[in-house]
């Protein structure tokens, strides 16, 4: 039997968790602390509980909330500078996976140095990073327990995938009371992601029994409880589970990567600055249908846990059910459905399908991809 590894943060999980932060950080050795947000975020009222978990705990800390979607490595670098200026020693990052991944960046560059183009691709860190503690705010990246941090390129107009166990945070907080302020379009979008990366670590070519057990479990919380949570802000137990499919289907991508979608999706969004769940969740069904005959074995299972009827069928026929039920889902709950409505055309394809066959998501997904077939699938889904 082979030997897997499996990495985690620690995880405090649950409604009112948000008010332990300093308490995280005072445990993990902190003097002065470092909050990333963004501005929306910044203005809500359970930011204050943030804030003042760092007063309780008699640390004082600086606020840097100049980010935007699809964070800039313009950024990254502000950021940077008021950390050292400010003499941080430990990082908070609060918010959705904007937020996250520039707060793992700025701990990146703030003890290694140089550009943060230097640390795209795989285990490029080399010298030890300063406490994390990552606050999610939203049910869809899965950043705060992962060993991911995405970064757009401003000059080349591209993301980069960076990845590295220095990257997983020390603590990861999670509070589903923080997804109530969210609105229906956003909890749709992000929902979907969340099912993405269930479905993208399951049919991995890295996937492990591990996160196997984590991505199902994801892949079943979605499929019962986004509708729900879409409909009603209030409804706090599809929140709290979309909570949960959240940080489980983070632990099995964090582990076993992803594939051909968030491959694509990293081209466009770092192109055309197009929300990440949005792009996901348009590419999501496309790329299933490429992928599944590579894996029927593992969409029967998906189909299974959709709650599809699968007795009858056959393994094809279920993948092909399972890939259904994506579409429908995303009607459902009104999701974006074809890339044209985000301003992008055919002769956006081949810059695509050249990005994103570089991809360092692209070498987990379960069939092998050309440039040729992102172009394809980046056509059926305008």
């Amino acid at each position: 039997m082979k030997i897997n590894k499996f990495v985690m943060p620690e995880l405090i999980f649950g409604s009112g968790s948000i008010g332990q932060v300093g308490e995280c950080c005072a445990r993990l050795g902190a003097r002065k602390v470092f909050i990333v947000t963004d501005p929306g975020v910044q203005a809500s009222d359970w930011f204050e509980q943030v804030v003042d978990s760092c007063k309780d705990a008699r640390l004082p800390y600086a606020i840097f909330s100049g980010i935007t979607t699809n964070p800039k490595d313009y950024e990254v670098d502000k950021g940077v500078q008021i950390y050292l200026e400010e003499e941080c020693d430990a990082i908070v990052g609060v918010g959705g996976g904007s937020a996250i991944d520039v707060a793992k960046a700025v701990a990146i560059l703030a003890t290694n140095g140089g550009t943060i183009q230097e640390y795209e691709g795989v285990d490029k860190i080399k010298f030890p990073l300063p406490p994390q503690v990552m606050v999610a705010t939203t049910a869809g990246s899965g950043s705060e327990v992962s060993q991911f941090s995405i970064i757009t390129d401003s000059k080349k107009k591209k993301k980069l995938t960076i990845i590295s166990k220095s990257l997983v945070p020390d603590i990861a907080i999670v509070d589903p009371q923080t997804l109530i302020t969210k609105s229906p379009l956003l909890t749709a979008t992000t929902g979907l992601d969340v099912l993405t990366h269930a479905i993208e670590s399951f049919v991995s070519i890295a996937a492990t029994p591990l996160t196997d057990v984590q991505a199902k479990s994801a892949i079943m919380l979605v499929a019962q409880n986004l509708r729900p949570s879409v409909a009603s802000k209030m409804n706090k137990e599809a929140k709290e589970k979309m909570a949960m499919a959240s940080v489980q289907a983070g632990l099995a991508f964090s582990n076993a990567i992803l594939g051909a979608v968030h491959a694509m999706s990293h081209a466009i969004g770092g192109r055309f600055l197009l929300p990440h769940g949005d792009v996901n969740a348009i590419l999501l069904p496309y790329v299933m249908e490429f992928n599944y005959l590579a894996c029927p074995e593992k969409f029967f299972q998906i189909a299974e846990l959709f709650g599809e009827e699968t007795s009858s069928r056959s393994m094809m026929d279920a993948g092909q059910r399972a890939i259904e039920y994506v579409k429908k889902l995303s009607v459902d709950i009104g999701a974006p459905q074809r890339l044209s409505e985000m301003g992008l055309s055919e002769s956006h394809a081949p810059i695509i399908g050249q990005v994103a066959i570089e991809d360092a998501c692209m070498i987990t997904n379960p069939r092998d991809i050309t440039a040729t077939d992102v172009e394809r699938l980046f056509k059926l889904a305008l």
